[in-house]
């Protein structure tokens, strides 16, 4: 079966490139001998520290292997290539009912920080948006109802 392609910004991917050799190069061998201490510590059966550790190694090899996964399918976001209609990479402000402006850039999924301005392609919002146009009414389905958003900018 065909991988997913992971949408990623330029600076995007090179967190992610980042994130990963600090754990390849410094959390594992960190881990490595926070094992081998613990095991020095006596019976590994009853070993608190070597229980930690083992966990701790664990969550670590399995971050590796989920960045090592979504760098081998990552699928850079070009500056949109369509001037005026969103796009994933587009920089867009939306306003709903009487709110203030709020300012959000589409990425994908594995970027995606709605706290600070970044929601994905895959979102309620994000999907509702793609392919529209400044001035346009954009309807977004939520578990509360329906929003009513307009599309003020798109860059």
């Amino acid at each position: 079966m065909a991988e997913k392609p992971v949408f990623l910004t330029p600076e995007g991917k090179r967190k992610l490139q980042e994130e990963l050799e600090y754990l390849r190069t410094v959390r594992r061998p960190q881990v490595a001998e926070n094992i081998r201490q613990a095991k020095e510590g006596g019976d590994i059966m009853e070993n608190v520290a070597y229980d930690a550790a083992k966990d701790e190694q664990a969550f670590v090899e399995g971050r590796i292997m989920t960045l090592e996964a979504l760098l081998k399918n990552a699928v850079i976001i070009e500056e949109p290539t369509s001037p005026g209609v969103v796009t994933l990479g587009s920089k867009v402000t939306v306003r709903e009912g009487r709110n203030p402006p709020e300012t959000f850039h589409i990425v994908g999924a594995a970027e995606s920080d709605p706290a600070n301005g970044r929601i994905s392609n895959e979102s309620p919002l994000g999907r509702a948006l793609m392919g529209h146009k400044k001035g346009d009414l954009v309807y977004v389905q939520t578990p509360d109802g329906r929003l009513v958003f307009r599309l003020l900018n798109v860059e």
